[in-house]
């Protein structure tokens, strides 16, 4: 049994946010480790820049963080182009949007794969009669919330702002606002360009983020930038920081000692909140859930008897329990119809994706299969495992408890949220099967003090 005394953290902060940058990678379709590759790429930039630490430091989560803001604008592109929105994301990546015939080559392609001709068409001219309106629109969803999850982790105006301008180009011609040259924070600058070579890098070869390089200088990027990452290409120990194996404590190390920061118990809960929310609102019918979900675990688990220190520690894995839908399509999450047999197959992934996500972060590792597992049940009918009731953790049980109450009575793409009373009643029908008795019975004793529930 975990010793859940009180004890102060010793996880440095890079540890921590580049650990869970792997969820951030689930929502944009791009390999595990794209956040971390990028973070290395840009740091050695912004060492043959001669950038002292703490602007070293602002660099490194300015690039870690690129992409927190994805998960927002996940249901609103899935609406506009009918297709999965991770393989649009991780596609356009590979587009220069300044490039007409790549960008109507890229539509073409994309557009409603799910629907007929006439459905792709319609998609095909709403995106053509609007398409600098919505792309701007995209873009400002994303950046304006990836910049405010990095001022909600702690972190200062300079990287907010810089994830904030992650798509302006040097001619002026990149979005939300058009920023033109040095009007553009340096961090966004060397960001970018961190993130191009590491998709054409990863897609192809060092040629292929060569010529690419070169062909967006003067419009993309700064060609200062460019110039001064000429002397890390014809390095090859640059090249074989990119390998997989080992990244993370790779790029951990490149974080400057003289900043570097170590986080106690309750700035872990909050990263954990923060993520939850990131996790949340990728679908307008999950909007709160982790947060809820949490409520109702903690409730649970204080009629059990468990210890403040034990809550605490389960909240963390009820909060993230659901880390790993980053990586499910918004055309599944929020099909209004039942899902088809290979829907529910990329559902139950999730259970897994949560589970390998929380244990690449050290301090939880230990709630990493309990969260993962939230979807078993004691008939041994549950996913990713299949285990049965004997093998089911009490938290893992209080946790699906918590989860499954919540999905009943919130509202759902394909009906209204259940009242209270009714969603007791099918839950009592599970008792045994995927709910554990005694978990339901302290959830009944919660209820007086959520008030805010539909009775």
């Amino acid at each position: 049994m975990k010793n859940f005394a009180q004890y102060e953290s010793t996880a440095s902060l890079a540890e921590i946010v580049g650990a869970i940058s792997f969820a951030l990678d689930l929502t944009e379709g791009q390999p595990a480790g794209h956040s971390l590759r990028c973070t290395w790429i840009a740091m050695h930039i912004g060492r043959e820049l001669r950038l002292d630490d703490t602007a070293l430091t602002d660099l490194y989560y300015s690039v870690l963080l690129k992409d927190a803001g994805c998960s927002s604008n996940a249901a609103r592109l899935w609406e506009l182009y009918g297709t999965d929105e991770r393989l649009v994301k991780k596609d356009y990546k590979l587009v220069d949007n300044q490039n007409f015939l790549q960008l109507a080559k890229f539509v073409f392609r994309h557009v409603g794969q799910h629907e007929d001709i006439l459905g792709k068409m319609r998609r095909v001219v709403h995106l053509g009669s609007k398409g600098e309106e919505l792309a701007t629109e995209l873009v400002q969803t994303r950046c304006e919330r990836g910049s405010n999850i990095a001022l909600k982790l702690g972190f200062n105006a300079k990287v907010a702002e810089s994830i904030k301008s992650l798509d302006e180009h040097w001619n002026g011609k990149g979005r939300p606002e058009g920023l033109k040259g040095n009007q553009i924070p340096l961090f966004s600058q060397i960001a970018l360009i961190s993130q191009v070579i590491d998709i054409f890098y990863k897609t192809g070869s060092r040629h292929d983020v060569h010529k690419e390089l070169r062909r967006r200088q003067g419009t993309w990027f700064n060609p200062e930038i460019v110039k001064a990452f000429q002397a890390l290409y014809r390095t090859d120990g640059f090249w074989e920081g990119l390998k997989d194996e080992g990244i993370e404590s790779r790029v951990s190390a490149l974080e400057p000692v003289s900043c570097r920061t170590f986080i106690d118990e309750d700035r872990l809960d909050h990263i954990a909140e923060v993520f939850a929310s990131i996790v949340d609102i990728k679908s307008p019918y999950t909007h709160d859930h982790s947060r809820r979900v949490s409520l109702y675990t903690d409730g649970i688990a204080e009629q059990m008897g468990f210890t403040p220190e034990h809550r605490r520690w389960l909240r963390r894995g009820a909060l993230l329990h659901d880390v790993g839908k980053l990586g499910v399509s918004n055309h599944i999450l929020d099909k209004p119809g039942k899902l088809d047999d290979q829907e529910w197959e990329a559902v139950r992934i999730h259970a897994g994706l949560t589970k390998d996500v929380l244990q690449r972060i050290f301090h939880f590792q230990d709630i990493a299969a309990i969260a993962g597992a939230h979807h078993e049940r004691l008939d041994g009918m549950g996913y990713p495992l299949g285990l049965h009731a004997k093998d089911i953790s009490l938290e893992t049980k209080i946790i699906t408890t918590a989860d499954i109450f919540d999905a009943i009575t919130a509202k759902r793409p394909y009906r209204d949220a259940v009242p209270v009373a009714r969603t007791l009643e099918i839950m009592e029908q599970e008792v045994g099967k995927a709910i554990d008795q005694n978990c339901l019975m302290a959830l009944r004793s919660c209820l007086p003090s959520w008030s805010f529930l539909q009775q």
